[in-house]
Formats: C-alpha cells, sequence, structure tokens
C-alpha cells in the first residue's frame, strides 16, 4: 500500500450530474488521477457538458458527453452501455445529479416540488446505482460507487425538506447497496457537505453578509471549495479505500460539533 493506491489509473469514471459544480470538479479530479471519465446531465444546451469533456481529453484521458435523464431506467441502461463500450466498461459511479431546490417549507411546499426532488435524489441515484452494478458485476473486477447526499440529512435547513429527506434517502440506499453488492467487492459510500461554493448553492452563500455568517460558524471559518470535495470522493474511488464501504462522510469544516446555526431564511 502507498500513495500509488491514490492513481486512479487505467479505471473507468461515469459521473451523474458532471456539467458543472461538484460533479465538474470531480471529473477533472478523477482525470488528473489516471482515469478515463465520461460525464452526463440532463442539460446540454449551452455547450457546459461538453466543455467538461474537452477538459478532460486536455488532461490526456478519454472522455464522453452524455445527456441523460436518470429518472428513466431505459435511458440510464443505454447510458450505461455507452459509457462501457466506448470506454471499456466502469469502476466508478459517482451521482451528484441535482433538483434545484425551490426553497419551502414542507406545509407549503408542492406535491410537484416533493416528487422531482425525490425522483432525481432518491430514483435516479437507484436506477443509475442498479444499471452500474449489473455491468461491473458482469465484468468482475469490482468497484466503488459514490452517492451525493447532504449534511441536512441529520441537520436540516430551515425550508429545505424536500432536500433534506431526499438526503436521508440517498444515505440509506447507499447502505443497502454496500450491503448487497459486497460479495461482488463493489464498494458504496456517500459525501455530506455542508454549504459548498456551487453555483447550485449560491442561494444560500451568494450575498456577501450571508456568506461572512455562515463562515463564522465554521471551525475552519471559510466555506468549501467543490476541489476539496472532488478530494474526498477521489480518495473514496481509489484502491486507498478499499476497506471503506458503506459509510457516509460528513464534510462540513467541523461545524457539526459546534452547534452551527442555519444561514438566514431566503425570504
Amino acid at each position: 500500500m502507498g500513495i500509488k493506491d491514490f492513481y486512479l489509473t487505467d479505471k473507468v469514471a461515469f459521473i451523474v450530474g458532471g456539467r458543472r459544480g461538484l460533479g465538474k470538479a470531480m471529473a477533472l479530479a478523477f482525470a488528473e488521477a489516471g482515469a478515463d471519465v465520461a460525464v452526463s446531465d440532463a442539460i446540454v444546451e449551452g455547450g457546459e457538458l461538453e466543455a467538461t469533456a474537452k477538459e478532460i481529453r486536455k488532461l490526456g484521458r478519454r472522455s464522453l458527453a452524455i445527456q441523460l435523464d436518470i429518472i428513466k431506467k431505459a435511458d440510464v441502461e443505454k447510458a450505461v452501455q455507452k459509457v462501457a463500450d466506448g470506454l471499456g466498461g466502469i469502476n466508478i459511479l459517482v451521482n451528484t445529479a441535482l433538483k434545484e431546490r425551490t426553497p419551502s417549507t414542507l406545509l407549503d411546499l408542492s406535491e410537484e416540488d416533493w416528487d422531482s426532488m425525490l425522483d432525481v435524489s432518491v430514483k435516479g441515484y437507484f436506477l443509475t446505482a442498479q444499471a452500474v452494478a449489473k455491468q461491473m458485476i458482469a465484468q468482475g473486477r469490482g468497484g466503488s460507487i459514490i452517492n451525493m447526499s447532504s449534511r441536512s440529512y441529520v441537520r436540516p435547513r430551515e425550508r429545505s425538506g424536500a432536500y433534506a429527506t431526499a438526503k436521508a434517502a440517498v444515505v440509506a440506499l447507499t447502505g443497502q447497496l454496500a450491503m448487497e453488492l459486497g460479495r461482488y467487492n463493489i464498494r458504496a459510500n456517500a459525501l455530506a457537505p455542508s454549504v459548498v461554493m456551487t453555483e447550485g448553492a449560491s442561494f444560500l452563500w451568494g450575498d456577501t453578509e450571508r456568506r461572512k455568517d455562515i463562515a463564522a460558524e465554521i471551525p475552519l471559518g471559510r466555506l468549501c471549495e467543490p476541489e476539496e470535495l472532488a478530494n474526498v470522493a477521489l480518495f473514496l474511488a481509489s484502491d486507498a479505500a478499499s476497506y471503506v464501504s458503506g459509510r457516509t462522510i460528513i464534510i462540513d469544516g467541523g461545524s457539526m460539533w459546534v452547534g452551527a446555526k442555519n444561514p438566514p431564511s431566503q425570504k
């Protein structure tokens, strides 16, 4: 065991939700570590997804950019087959896809918003994990599945009920995957960050004063950068984490243990 166990040489990663933000950061980190990387997203307009694939290729790795709606089983299965055929299999799956949140109390939340949040973060993660796990089992080389949860699963934020519920379900799903797939040497783990400096979370940190308020409650004194979260994912994807499975890693700068407050509500 040594530093080479952190490399992803000769491995193929499939990043679901790799157009920007956390997914893009992970895709680039994995490519730098030696993996070929396929990225998918429901949105391809604007060219961001293909731009991520081009950045991966500039690092000397192969890449595919695939439009994918992860709540459609047939589409997921076709995408997984395309990655396996195009890049020679799949060793790593990272689920980062996220439905944009509609800030609302549970009392005011619409049924449509509830359904769409759970469709993407629970059903979508299940379908992609199911399809990729079958591919990994057929390959017979094991693998690593990483699901994006959130610290909200243990510390809900105001007006984020559907999101917190979905992320709690992701933790349960991850544990179930770890239990069922361990016999095939497939590991499953989840990441549970607090506020990360991505565009998708900008409604929490975008305002300068709000950002200062949040940072003041974090022992490290700042918000998490996407690359910092990507580095933890890199560890879980690598052979350095060969005996880590069924775990949810909270990444919040230490604020879990000091009674951090919710940021001001967005009116």
